[in-house]
C-alpha cells in the first residue's frame, strides 16, 4: 500500500467579484429579518435600565449593613480586650477609665497592676459610625454597647443598639 503526500500550498485566491460575499452579493435579507426595529431597542433599553435599577437599589443599603456587621465585630474585639485587662489587673476598667483604659495606661484608681507596651488596643475605640461606645463597668462586669447609626439610646433599624452580650 502506498501514501501519497500532497503538497501544502498556503496561498489562497479569491476573486472579490465573483465572491458571494462581495458587497450586493448574497443572499437577500427578508423583511421580518432586517435587524432591530426603534421599538425594540427601546424595550432592550428599558429592560437594562430596570435591571440597573435593581442592582443599584441593593448595593446602596449596603454601607450601612457593612457599619452594623463592623460594629458588631468590633464590639467583640474590644470585649475580648477588656477580658484580657481583667485578667491582667484583677478586674475591668472602671466607668470613669472607660475605654480610654484600653489605649492609655490609667493614672487614676483602680490603677493597672499589668499594663502592658502599647495597650489593648490601638486607637481610641467608636463606632462604624464616628460615635463612642457606652461602656459601664462595676469593676466585676461591664456592659457595652454601641448607639447605632443614630447615636441615641434604643431606636429599631439601623439606629437600633448593638450590645456586646448579643452574638
Amino acid at each position: 500500500m502506498r501514501t501519497v503526500l500532497k503538497q501544502f500550498n498556503d496561498t489562497v485566491t479569491v476573486d472579490v467579484a465573483k465572491s458571494k460575499h462581495a458587497k450586493g452579493k448574497g443572499r437577500p435579507v427578508p423583511t421580518g429579518e432586517a435587524g432591530l426595529t426603534l421599538l425594540e431597542m427601546i424595550v432592550v433599553l428599558v429592560i437594562i435600565a430596570i435591571v440597573a435599577g435593581l442592582v443599584t437599589m441593593n448595593v446602596v443599603g449596603r454601607p450601612d449593613q457593612a457599619r452594623v456587621t463592623t460594629t458588631k465585630t468590633n464590639l467583640v474585639t474590644l470585649s475580648s480586650a477588656l477580658t484580657t485587662y481583667r485578667l491582667d489587673n484583677g478586674q475591668y476598667p472602671s466607668t470613669t477609665q472607660g475605654l480610654k483604659a484600653l489605649v492609655e495606661k490609667p493614672t487614676t484608681p483602680p490603677l493597672p497592676t499589668a499594663w502592658p507596651d502599647g495597650g489593648y488596643v490601638r486607637i481610641d475605640p467608636v463606632d462604624a459610625w464616628g460615635n463612642p461606645y457606652v461602656y459601664e463597668s462595676t469593676g466585676s462586669s461591664f456592659t457595652l454597647k454601641s448607639l447605632g447609626r443614630d447615636g441615641k439610646p434604643g431606636g429599631e433599624g439601623l439606629d437600633a443598639d448593638l450590645d456586646s452580650r448579643d452574638r
